[in-house]
């Protein structure tokens, strides 16, 4: 109980210096920032709000400005659900990708920053 406690307010310690320190996101015309968005509905990120490898995640899709949706799996039993059924297990953060094919799930945050940037970053 005080292990929880003591990493949800670590978490949240970090999450806040997060926010305080974000740079600038990147800049595109109107005409790719909207077709990107367009792109990004096929995209959700299953996470927790103070979980660290999820807030590397999230400080990447700021700085690529990538507005992709978020799915708190602690807030929302659904969520969870669907992670756990689809994924195999619990465990954040977890990039969601549906495609013609069907839905891939990126369970490890290096790997979602890096199909990340090579999708849309600056040498894409």
């Amino acid at each position: 109980m005080l292990v929880k406690i003591v990493r949800e307010g670590l978490g949240r310690a970090i999450a806040l210096g997060d926010i305080v320190t974000r740079g600038s996101k990147m800049k595109r015309s109107e005409e790719q920032q909207a077709r990107i968005a367009e792109e990004l509905r096929s995209l959700s990120l299953y996470q927790f709000y103070a979980c660290p490898f999820c807030i590397k995640v999230r400080r990447a899709m700021h700085r690529l400005n990538l507005p992709i949706e978020t799915r708190d799996v602690n807030r929302h039993p659904q969520f969870r659900q669907e992670l756990e059924h689809n994924a195999g297990k619990v465990k954040v953060p977890c990039l969601r990708i549906d495609d013609a094919q069907g839905s891939q799930w990126m369970l490890e945050s290096s790997d979602i920053i890096a199909y990340l940037e090579q999708r849309y970053g600056q040498a894409a």
